[in-house]
Order: C-alpha cells, then sequence, then structure tokens
C-alpha cells in the first residue's frame, strides 16, 4: 500500500458522477489523551449508532461502513446493535485493527507499537486473523474492507490482508505524515483511488480524504509543510492563510470540521477532476463525552447537522451518489471498467 510504483490509479470520468463513501471507525471508548491501555475495553457508544441511521442514513438511503475491532466484534451486546443494520441492508460490516486490545497480546503497549505494520510480521498476520474470524463467526460473513487502527500500515500489511481475503483497504490518509511516532507516512498520496496487488490478489485503495481548500489548493502539500514550520505555527501563518481565504487542509469529517470547510475543500477536489470522496468519523463521537469533538449534546446536535447537511450537498450541488464501500468496489470490476454511476 505505500509503494506507490506499484499502484494503477482510478480515474474516475469527469462524466461520472462523484462518489461518496463513509467509514466509520468502530472502536471502544478511552481518554485520547492518556497512554493507550488494554484494559480499555467498553463500547457503551455502539448503542447510539442507530441515531446516525435515524437522523441521517436512512433519510439519504445511505449504507455506512462499520470497520469494528477486537472489543466491538467479540462484545454481545455491540453485536447485538449492529448486526440488525447489517442483515437488514442498512451497513457493512468491515475490520478495524487496534493491535493494543486485539489478542495475541505479546508486544508492549506503546505510541509505536499501537501502528500494527510495526509488529512482527507474525504477530500482526496472528492479530488480524483472530479478528477476521471473530467478525465471520459472529456477524455471519466474512469482512471484505480493512482500515488498519491509527491508519498503521506497514510492509506486510498488503500481504497479509490479501492473504486473509480482503478486497478494499481504506487505510491511506492522504498528505498526511505520522512518521513522527513512528507511524506511516501518506504525504505522498493523493485523493484518488487505486488498484494495488499482494499474493497475486489485486485489492482496491478507498483513501479517507484529506484535501486542500483556497485558492492556492493546487500549491497545498508544500505549501501547507511550510505553514506547519514551527516558525511559521509562532507566527500564526496557517490561522491567517484559511482566514484569508488561502489555504486551508480539510480531512473530510464531521469531526473538528465545519460544513462550509467541507463544502470548500470538496468543491476544490471537484473542480481538480477527482470524482471520489472517502467520509470518515469515529464511533464514540456518536455519545458525548468520548471523543474531543463532541463532548455534550450540543456538540452531538452539531454533528449530526454537519453529516446531514454534507450528504444533502453533495448528493444535490454535486449531483454526487452515495456508495458502500463494497458496492463501488463491485462497480469497478477491472481496471478499465466504467462504474455505473450515471
Amino acid at each position: 500500500m505505500l509503494n506507490l510504483q506499484a499502484h494503477v490509479p482510478i480515474h474516475l470520468p469527469e462524466s461520472t458522477r462523484p462518489v461518496l463513501t463513509i467509514v466509520v471507525d468502530t472502536e471502544e471508548e478511552f481518554d485520547w489523551s492518556k497512554p493507550f491501555d488494554r484494559r480499555n475495553v467498553s463500547v457503551t457508544a455502539i448503542a447510539a449508532q442507530p441515531l446516525a441511521h435515524e437522523r441521517v442514513f436512512d433519510k439519504h438511503g445511505v449504507v455506512p461502513t462499520y470497520v469494528i475491532d477486537w472489543p466491538v466484534a467479540t462484545t454481545p451486546s455491540a453485536i447485538a446493535v449492529l448486526k440488525p443494520l447489517l442483515d437488514e441492508g442498512r451497513c457493512d460490516i468491515g475490520t478495524h485493527l487496534h493491535p493494543w486490545v486485539s489478542p495475541p497480546h505479546e508486544e508492549d503497549v506503546n505510541a509505536f507499537n499501537s501502528y500494527a505494520g510495526n509488529l512482527p510480521r507474525e504477530l500482526e498476520f496472528e492479530k488480524l486473523r483472530q479478528l477476521t474470524e471473530a467478525i465471520t463467526a459472529n456477524f455471519g460473513r466474512a469482512p471484505k474492507v480493512f482500515k488498519a487502527g491509527r491508519y498503521g500500515v506497514g510492509p506486510n500489511t498488503a500481504e497479509i490482508i490479501a492473504q486473509l481475503g480482503y478486497a478494499i483497504d481504506a487505510s491511506v490518509v492522504p498528505y498526511t505524515d505520522m512518521s513522527a511516532d513512528g507511524g506511516p507516512s501518506f504525504a505522498a498520496h493523493g485523493t484518488s483511488m487505486y488498484w494495488f496487488s499482494a499474493k497475486g490478489r489485486r485489492m482496491m485503495e478507498q483513501p479517507a480524504t484529506a484535501a486542500y481548500g483556497g485558492w492556492l489548493h493546487h500549491q497545498g502539500p508544500w505549501l501547507h509543510k511550510l505553514l506547519m514550520t514551527r516558525t511559521a505555527r509562532r507566527m500564526r501563518l496557517p490561522g491567517i492563510a484559511s482566514k484569508t481565504g488561502m489555504l486551508e487542509r480539510v480531512k473530510i469529517t464531521p469531526e473538528g470540521y465545519t460544513l462550509d470547510e467541507l463544502k470548500r475543500a470538496t468543491r476544490c477536489l471537484m473542480r481538480g477532476g477527482e470524482r471520489y470522496v472517502g467520509l470518515t468519523y469515529h464511533s464514540p463521537s456518536l455519545q458525548p463525552g468520548h471523543t474531543p469533538y463532541v463532548r455534550n449534546a450540543h456538540d452531538l446536535e452539531q454533528f449530526l447537522g454537519t453529516l446531514d447537511g454534507y450528504i444533502e450537498f453533495f448528493k444535490s450541488e454535486l449531483n454526487g451518489v452515495v456508495m458502500s464501500s463494497e458496492a463501488l468496489y463491485r462497480s469497478i470490476s477491472h481496471e478499465r471498467a466504467q462504474p455505473t454511476l450515471m
């Protein structure tokens, strides 16, 4: 997934309707400001997930993909919430590997090892194998979408997910470098989907969209890096660039971004020829108090309003279509196929 030379870009033609996918990092609750802890396995926020369907998804005909980790996949109360949504065709279920709470528990728990791609190949494989089998047993079907926890892919991840039968990866976040604490760097990755192969199996990458808005968005990758230097931050240049409409970096998520910011960045993407957008968020945000983005009832209403407003914008202003990750994969059967999105 990190070998750019082995990627085959998927360029949807400009005549194709823009496509939006929604992938939810479906996980246990923990304090984001504290170190990782294997004891944090509570999944009470899973009970709040139907709220997004009642308020947003069902209205728009959206089928999100819940990529679930070990505590979610093996807790009866969480399964009881998500499996009916799956059985009713209202969601898909994929896989989300948080290695610190996923057996076997052989590694030290620290920031470096929180990126599963940093683990020895045998341990990364075994954690994902056990999680894949647990999801298959408890939900009645094998997961086809994989998203690494903390986007933590490594040199062995592609071969591992190929061996375990996955068809889609959603672990790339464009223009993002997490190497400061041992994570991967996606600084050279753009926003487009692409094919990649491992162990003779061809798989599709559906990145989580991070994009640049503003009148200098074409210079975003290098200019944003310059703006994020210590000196530039001390001079508050990132804020000035955003407020003046010069440049802003936006991840397509209702967590921490306004609807206007999401719209501006998406319009820039569309004007640049991109036809794919991957929206993400974390499941605990549906219950106030678990993430920095939703601390109270007011934040939750704002979160749901942004999610609803963005989907409405994508469908109405952009004439876009919202598809599940698996449906999008099926619609592009081979490299030169034209997706059925007209």
